[in-house]
């Protein structure tokens, strides 16, 4: 397992890294519209569509994504905006009720609503892309040392659970664990003003020091809540991973589920 999981790890950071750093704004786009593709497909295999209806729905998100750029003016904001309210609204609700996502009237809206996050996801991924590597590296770092952070703090100090009936090994300790090495690293790039301009930077200049701060909590939790709500689809979905795509890691979504709310709530708090 692994051997698995540091083979994919090695293969993904070989395409991903190259394509990130070097190739053209329009390749970077290319290239996580294709991912989102797969993405959509492990949406749609959680809500139980079926094989074909898997298929069909990765498709209208491919054809919705294209769409959105060719013929919707001034979409970018208004995708962030709905994919907002999904999260800061429909999201905790769904948590503390735990209702049937699968059962007709939820996966109707779920169906519209996952299109939604991640042509959202698409465009704060691309936007970030023209704002420069750091900012890219900085919107995912937000996300990967929360959960570094939530692993070893959860690992020697956990003992309250955080959403036990979701996502059992998940603990209070763990949060504030990776909350912490997040502040550390916002800290630190403000003050130092390394590999500016990043998400750290941009809302230190437009905020102030303790504003950007609190901007950064925000995003934090909220990449709790998007690991916790995934959690939940599969749950009711009867599986440990969104599929088997990336061995040792489960599926794309498993790998960006936190993402999807950090990424447009942090173009919307930068305006």
């Amino acid at each position: 397992m692994l051997k698995a999981r540091v083979i994919t790890a090695l293969v993904l950071l070989a395409v991903f890294l190259p394509v990130t750093l070097f190739a053209p704004v329009s390749g970077f786009g290319a290239l996580i519209a294709f991912v989102l593709i797969f993405a959509a497909w492990e949406w749609a295999r959680l809500l139980k569509l079926g094989r074909t209806g898997t298929l069909v729905y990765a498709a209208v998100a491919a054809a919705a994504l294209v769409a959105s750029m060719h013929l919707l003016s001034s979409s970018e904001t208004s995708f962030y905006r709905a994919s907002a309210v999904f999260w800061v609204i429909a999201v905790p609700f769904i948590l503390l009720r735990k209702p049937t996502l699968t059962g007709r009237a939820w996966r109707g809206m779920l169906l519209v609503v996952g299109v939604i996050l991640l042509i959202a996801c698409w465009y704060a991924l691309v936007s970030a892309r023209i704002l420069g590597v750091p900012f890219v590296l900085s919107l995912l770092l937000v996300v990967w040392f929360a959960d570094i952070g939530a692993y070893f703090a959860g690992k020697a100090l956990g003992r309250h659970k955080l959403a036990p009936n979701i996502s059992p090994g998940k603990t209070w300790e763990g949060a504030l664990g990776g909350w912490v090495l997040v502040m550390l690293l916002a800290s630190v790039a403000i003050g130092s003003g390394a590999c500016a301009p990043n998400l750290f930077s941009r809302l230190a200049g437009e905020m102030g020091w303790l504003r950007a701060l609190l901007a950064i909590t925000i995003l934090v939790a909220f990449s709790v809540v998007g690991d916790l709500f995934e959690s939940l689809l599969k749950r009711q979905a009867g599986v440990k991973d969104s599929s088997g795509l990336l061995p040792g890691h489960g599926g794309v979504l498993d790998r960006i589920d936190a993402l999807l709310p950090v990424l447009p709530l942090a173009m919307l708090l930068l305006g």
